[in-house]
């Protein structure tokens, strides 16, 4: 080892300078939300980004690349997140260093730069070191023992060890389906004084033998019927996980050890006053702290569904530990500043978005804490008696209850529940849990995403997009068609078809703004597109019917967008640009967008903010935005490569995919982004911007609603009718309306105040007679009554009446309307120790098909009117002097 011990920054750099050196390009790491990939809910792998490329889907200007980047496994089907607090190596966050080649070197080269980084870089003795290959691999084998010089007993052939072909700890695939292959892992031996064996043996889940390093080799891509068909070029892809190399290099045994969890650690003792650095609460909170903090950064916020809801359980399991060392007051959050000073050079976004992660965690804290001290108080009831009565296991229609009312999510239930040695009954929790389940996608099947099979995207150049310039071209070569999400070589009229065009001036849904609709017409050929969407990021899919004619592979079409529809929609497109730039002035820079919808007829704009917007605030947005519109700012375009862009000033959207040339809007002074859409010529074109809605989405997220041009005006005139008309209701003229409606009000309160008295005196009235009429049994004075007219609040006073007038006291009384009774009962006195009022309520409740409940000496409920009502009434005295006599 060298005689300087490295940070995990020095790991870090080290790594991308020694590839820089070697031609790789240096890729930043992607976001955490896998942009534009459904089949996975977060980047779990350095490869993530990199898929399409593997699949001849995207070109890169670059065959080599190298990246440190953020993973997380704590959701879908990768998921640590239960591990995590009870082993040496398992984290929610971690980081992953890789390097790649798309088609450039393979074996030899990547075998031979791994060693020579680890021993000679890092110097790690190679006599620490061994390796593990597919058992068909000889190439791999080879280049180990001739080139690398490794003795044939440090090199192990590892078979099919999974229960099916290719399914071994050797070859590598992300799911069923998907880009695989053999790969070579590179193994460190922490001694013999640690317990374990080495890959392939008995005692080989030990902890003496750890992987640090595995090189696939990108051969193949698996079809759903397993058989394996050459990518259009082999690729290198490794990954390293940065965690588990630090601790080699800084020669400790787990990764809470490395310097990076240590100051964590350490942070987290001081904030929660704990002294015993060792204990595993602390080590969930530091590992926690980092996977909240870049999926705030990433876009996500806590919510009850998808991703947002893997972020509230990783927050609230967080915050469960810091109770169980004591902390009740929000802590969590102050953890961001030091992931900031260890992270924030290496990602700088990080850097940029520590205001907004800090408030959304304080956030979540403190709604949180509302609930945990009585929802801990709950579970331990529940383990006192599942444990004794349920052999050990919570019923899931109790944990559904903790979820339900106490927000714990049934995770951190079964992580408490392990803690006491109990599980969970966790078909009875999803059955009780029906449609309030946690919807959040699981990563599936691995394909390339494009609704096109690999050797059919391999083949296929990206569309060329001319609905820029134009609404309408000809000459357009078809160069696919799908039906049923197939391949075919023709469609005939009727068919319901997707068309791949060479070339098209139909804009493709994405970043927010609907596909195009509008026609492709040829020899004697009509297809009617009612949509447009983009498949693996740069094919053109026309979605529609074919109306008449054959259409063919090869034939060549005329395409015409739906100008109005376009024009409409692009007014939108450029008024939620100057919207975000508006909010971002008036709220602050912690407003970034989480979702848009850009439409012919509206649009609609999420964004992060933590509380409703005044009025005064979005008069001043909408001020704003109309202020940029009449200053007719110039639409410019600028195409750059993506650094570029971001030092030209220009903001990337959240879940957006971007490539290394990218397409930046400037809208004067006003707004500068990336964006792919089609926009007006300058911001006067927009004519007019009105909010019509601002309301809540989820936690943290904001919802604006807006017209423009004539759908503004449209509203305006609308609004502007309905004043007219309320002002001729009122008598008068619009200036007049305000204050002629305020008298009406006033004139409203000072009647309903003179019906609310004339009701207390009917009602005082009504209880001086009904004192009389009581019935004493056994010392006890018991009444029950129908009061007429009397809602649920008049029958509340009249019950606190005669509780004062009758002392020692049994009280129910109803009151009926529609068909429905209102039952409020009453216990006073002495008769507090022998009579519960929720005990009558319910009695009565029940025999008038209602419910109810509440405190001892009051309660409240309903049931239905009629003929059993009246016998319950009546029944009430026998009913309390059943209960006195067994008291």
């Amino acid at each position: 080892m060298s005689t300087k011990t490295p940070t995990t920054a020095d790991i870090r750099r080290d790594f991308l300078d020694f590839f820089a050196a070697r031609d790789h390009t240096i890729v930043p790491s992607a976001s955490l939300v896998p942009g534009n990939d459904p089949t996975l809910l977060f980047t779990n792998s350095g490869m993530v980004q990199f898929k399409d490329v593997f699949l001849g889907a995207e070109k890169r200007s670059y065959v080599r690349a190298a990246d440190v980047q953020r993973c997380l496994r704590a959701g879908g089907k990768h998921n640590d997140l239960d591990q995590v607090g009870y082993t040496a190596r398992h984290h929610t966050f971690f980081e992953m260093l890789g390097n790649w080649s798309f088609g450039d070197y393979f074996k030899k080269d990547a075998i031979a730069w791994s060693w020579e980084l680890l021993t000679k870089v890092w110097k790690i003795p190679p006599g620490r070191l061994l390796v593990t290959v597919y058992q068909t691999d000889d190439e791999a084998y080879g280049i180990w023992r001739d080139d690398i010089g490794l003795a044939p007993e440090r090199i192990i052939r590892i078979g099919d060890n999974k229960g099916a072909p290719y399914a071994s700890d050797n070859f590598w695939q992300m799911a069923d389906t998907g880009p695989c292959g053999p790969c070579t892992e590179i193994f460190y031996d922490h001694g013999a004084h640690i317990a374990g064996g080495p890959p392939g043996s008995p005692d080989e889940d030990g902890d003496r033998f750890i992987e640090i390093w595995n090189l696939v080799f990108m051969q193949f891509d698996r079809q759903p019927d397993g058989s394996l068909q050459p990518l259009p070029a082999p690729c290198v892809d490794t990954g390293m996980g940065l965690e588990r190399l630090a601790a080699v290099l800084q020669g400790v045994h787990g990764n809470y050890e490395i310097d990076l969890f240590q100051v964590l650690i350490r942070k987290a003792a001081e904030l929660t006053g704990t002294a015993d650095l060792e204990n595993k609460s602390l080590r969930v909170i530091a590992d926690h702290i980092r996977a909240c903090s870049f999926l705030i950064v990433d876009g996500v916020l806590p919510s009850n569904e998808g991703r947002g809801y893997v972020l509230r359980r990783i927050i609230r399991r967080a915050l469960r530990h810091g109770w169980m060392l004591g902390v009740r007051q929000p802590f969590f959050h102050r953890l961001v500043a030091t992931v900031d000073e260890l992270m924030g050079e290496a990602y700088p976004e990080l850097r940029r978005s520590r205001e907004l992660v800090e408030r959304a965690l304080k956030a979540e804290e403190e709604r949180f804490a509302e609930t945990l001290d009585s929802g801990m108080r709950i579970f331990d009831e529940i383990a006192a008696r599942s444990g004794d009565a349920k052999g050990g296991t919570i019923p899931g229609a109790d944990a559904f209850r903790l979820y339900d009312t106490y927000g714990f999510p049934v995770d951190l239930t079964a992580d408490i529940a392990r803690e006491r040695g109990l599980s969970v009954d966790m078909a009875g929790f999803e059955a009780a849990m029906e449609h309030q389940r946690e919807t959040a996608r699981a990563a599936g099947k691995f394909s390339s995403s494009t609704g096109l099979p690999a050797d059919l995207v391999a083949k296929l150049q990206p569309t060329g997009f001319l609905g820029y310039d134009t609404l309408t071209a000809g000459g357009l070569e078809v160069v696919a068609l799908l039906r049923g999400g197939r391949p075919v070589d023709s469609i005939e009229a009727g068919d319901e078809a997707v068309v791949l065009l060479d070339r098209t001036p139909f804009y493709a849904e994405s970043g927010g703004q609907v596909g195009d609709i509008g026609e492709l017409d040829g020899q004697g050929v009509r297809f009617c597109v009612s949509d447009t969407q983009k498949y693996a990021g740069q094919f053109h899919g026309h979605v529609g019917r074919l109306a008449a004619g054959t259409l063919k592979v090869g034939d060549h079409v005329v395409a015409s967008v739906d100008g109005a529809r376009r024009g409409a929609t692009i007014l939108n497109h450029s008024a939620t640009h100057l919207l975000h730039a508006a909010l971002r002035s008036v709220l602050g820079t912690h407003v970034t967008q989480k979702g848009s919808l850009v439409a012919p007829d509206r649009l609609r704009f999420d964004f992060s903010h933590f509380q409703p917007m005044t009025a005064a605030e979005l008069a001043e947005v909408e001020r704003r935005v109309n202020a940029d519109i009449r200053a007719n700012h110039a639409a410019e375009v600028h195409q750059m490569g993506m650094q570029e862009a971001l030092d030209f000033g220009a903001m990337a959207l959240f879940g957006e995919k971007y490539g290394e040339r990218v397409r930046v809007l400037r809208m004067g002074d006003a707004s500068t982004e990336l964006c792919g859409g089609t926009h007006v010529a300058r911001t006067g074109d927009i004519g007019l911007f009105k909010i019509v809605s601002e309301g809540g989405v989820s936690a943290g997220v904001r919802r604006i609603e807006a017209l423009t041009g004539q759908g503004a005006l449209d509203h305006v005139a609308a609004e502007e009718r309905q004043l007219d008309e309320t002002a001729h209701l009122l008598g008068g003229t619009p200036a007049e309306a305000a204050a002629k409606l305020r008298v009406l009000l006033d004139r409203q309160k000072k009647l309903e105040r003179e019906l609310e008295s004339m009701k207390a005196k009917a009602a005082s009235g009504a209880t001086a007679d009904l004192a009389s009429s009581a019935v004493e049994i056994d010392g006890i004075k018991v009444l029950a009554a129908r009061l007429e007219g009397f809602d649920a609040k008049a029958l509340r006073e009249a019950v606190d009446r005669l509780k004062q007038q009758l002392g020692d006291t049994v009280v129910l009384l109803a009151g009926a309307s529609g068909g429905k009774a209102a039952l409020v009962a009453g216990v006073g006195g002495a008769a507090l120790k022998r009579v519960k009022a929720g005990d009558l309520l319910s009695h009565v409740a029940g025999l008038t098909n209602g419910k109810g409940g509440g405190r001892p000496d009051m309660a409240q409920g309903g049931g239905e009117d009629g003929p059993a009502l009246a016998a319950a009434l009546e029944g009430v005295p026998g009913w309390v002097a059943g209960r006195l006599q067994a008291a």
